[in-house]
């Protein structure tokens, strides 16, 4: 079995590779400028893809940006999460994660969102594994006429631990604690054989 190499996203002619995979294992369709507003604007060194280390073409990619929302918060933004179908339930999706949302904590992210279908249990399972709740269901929200999960990631400043008493003494606002907007919904058991291509 090949083993995986991750590498940040390193130019245009990735491009073609990226759109391919996406296109292939995503229902909602893209322009060539959708992409490379991502790649290209939007701090390319959030986006990864993973390779086989026999191979040079990419069997999973992240699409990231990282901005201020509304001038107040730091916030992370998955844009697109794909892995080739032959290439699922080895761990590489929750890796590209893990990977851009690391790179965005250097650069002092408070939160990171991302939209996926309301019935990708799969992709929500994932996403909820790696600490994401759902802050809202958004009504007929992609071209297909399906609804959308908000989901959102609570990223505490770096000199906090996860204990809520911790930051209760140092006074920090409860936004730090979790989001303010959740919807409560029964969580899926996620099983990374599960793994499935995600928005």
């Amino acid at each position: 079995m090949d083993s995986i190499i991750y590498r940040q996203y390193s130019g245009e002619s990735e491009l073609p590779h990226i759109m391919a995979l996406v296109q292939h294992e995503l229902s909602e369709p893209y322009v060539i400028y959708t992409y490379r507003y991502f790649l290209q604007q939007c701090r390319p060194h959030l986006s990864f893809l993973a390779y086989p280390s026999q191979s040079s073409d990419p069997v999973g990619v992240i699409v990231c940006k990282q901005s201020m929302h509304r001038d107040v918060t730091n916030r992370g933004y998955i844009a697109m999460l794909s892995v080739h179908k032959n290439w699922r339930k080895r761990g590489i999706a929750s890796t590209l994660v893990r990977r851009t949302v690391e790179v965005m904590k250097k650069h002092g992210v408070e939160e990171v969102v991302l939209e996926t279908e309301f019935d990708n249990s799969a992709a929500l399972s994932l996403y909820e594994s790696l600490g994401f709740i759902r802050e809202k269901r958004l009504w007929r929200f992609y071209l297909n006429g399906k609804d959308a999960f908000r989901l959102v990631l609570v990223v505490p400043p770096p000199e906090l631990d996860d204990k809520d008493d911790k930051v209760a003494r140092k006074g920090l606002p409860i936004r730090f604690l979790a989001p303010t907007r959740t919807i409560t919904i029964p969580s899926l058991p996620y099983d990374s054989d599960d793994e499935v291509s995600s928005r």
